[in-house]
């Protein structure tokens, strides 16, 4: 199916979504609603797993199909995935898996979502130094910011993909070439891109991102890529049955981790959620990536467009690397009042506070929004 075709026809496209029936959702960057796909797929197995082992009706194979969509989407080799949900426990197992000397030192974005800063804050009493970067807009993070923070004992960068915020979209291969000629490792967030814009990792060696936002699947249910140098680097801080080496589920007499990604597994994945995200993957690849993108772009730049025509503060002015996340203010307007009202008429955008304490309107479209219901929202406005 191509995008043209649910944008032509409505009921078409409320068959598909559902949540486009019901009203007008701008909210991907929070937690999406679940197409009509990821859902059927979802229950289909969930009532499969009535009938045996929930877990045997997972067969080998499905983990295997899994990876690979995964590995297409990123664009790298599927053993180096590993299928973890929530973000917030692969970017802590960067954090708890790596050996810091007490002289090394962390570079990271205080005014990042709290999954991408409270791990590393937490490393200060194993005597990391936290280097903070403070951009003059939120997440507008470049290399010159990167450049002027390093020194010779810098270990890691941190960063997200595109800030929540500003939806600024920071050049991961410019940053990652140039850390990685210097040897310092680099992670990343990628939550705010995977599923709605191209999303590099060449550069990268840690790449974490839950599937309940642009991919829209389930909550829960994600994808942590480790870069095969880094994994060499990153011990598993979490063991269970799934990644040390258990012939026959017999204790062994030493530990010993599979050989791939697959050494962060440590226990029963979250096989509901998986199959739910193994649809929400099959369904972007099948719309075609570079089409999800350009619609996405598209509706991004005409929200900065009338929104800019309004009146309305931009979170960033930088209008070369966008992403699908655009919000605004205004200095003499509630933005809280402002959110409530559109919620009550069903339109669902999110509403965010910055350290300074100012509350901003995100919009957040997906490919299946139409500029029909962009139109409707900017003149409620």
């Amino acid at each position: 199916m191509k995008i043209e075709e649910i944008h032509n026809n409505e009921l078409l496209r409320w068959q598909e979504f559902p949540v486009a029936k019901k009203g007008i959702f701008l909210a991907n960057a929070a937690v999406c609603s679940l197409p009509m796909c990821v859902a059927d797929a979802m229950s289909k197995y969930v009532n499969r797993a009535t009938q045996g082992d929930q877990e045997l009706l997972f067969t080998p194979t499905l983990f295997g199909e899994i990876r690979k969509l995964v590995a297409d989407l990123l664009g790298c080799n599927s053993a180096d995935i590993a299928l973890i949900g929530p973000t917030s426990i692969s970017l802590s197992l960067v954090a708890n898996g790596l050996k810091f000397k007490h002289s090394e030192n962390i570079i990271y974005a205080p005014d990042d979502y709290p999954s991408n800063t409270v791990v590393w804050m937490n490393l200060e009493k194993r005597g990391v130094e936290l280097r903070p970067i403070f951009p003059s807009e939120p997440g507008c993070i470049t290399l010159d910011d990167i450049i002027m923070c390093v020194d010779d004992n810098t270990r890691l960068v941190a960063l997200s993909s595109a800030h929540f915020i500003s939806g600024y979209q920071i050049d991961i291969d410019r940053i990652g070439a140039w850390l990685k000629k210097r040897n310092i490792l680099f992670s990343i967030d990628g939550i705010q891109t995977l599923g709605a814009i191209r999303t590099p990792i060449r550069t990268v060696d840690f790449f974490a991102a839950d599937s309940h936002k642009w991919l829209l699947g389930p909550c829960a249910a994600g994808i942590f890529y480790v870069s095969p140098k880094a994994r060499e680097l990153l011990e598993p801080s979490i063991l269970g049955w799934s990644n040390v080496i258990c012939p026959n589920y017999v204790t062994p007499e030493t530990i010993e981790f599979k050989n791939d990604a697959r050494r962060y597994e440590a226990g029963s994945a979250n096989l509901v959620g998986l199959v739910g995200m193994h649809a929400a993957i099959q369904m972007l690849l099948d719309y075609g990536l570079d089409e999800v993108e350009k619609t996405i772009l598209s509706h991004t730049r005409y929200l900065r467009e009338v929104l800019t025509d309004k009146g309305y503060i931009l979170a960033s002015s930088d209008t070369n690397r966008l992403s699908g996340i655009t919000s605004c203010r205004k200095e003499d307007i509630d933005m809280a009042i402002l959110h409530k009202k559109l919620s009550e008429v069903d339109i669902t955008v999110s509403l965010r506070q910055t350290r300074d304490k100012k509350f901003w309107l995100r919009f957040s479209p997906h490919f299946f929004n139409t500029r029909d219901e962009l139109d409707s929202v900017l003149n409620l406005l």
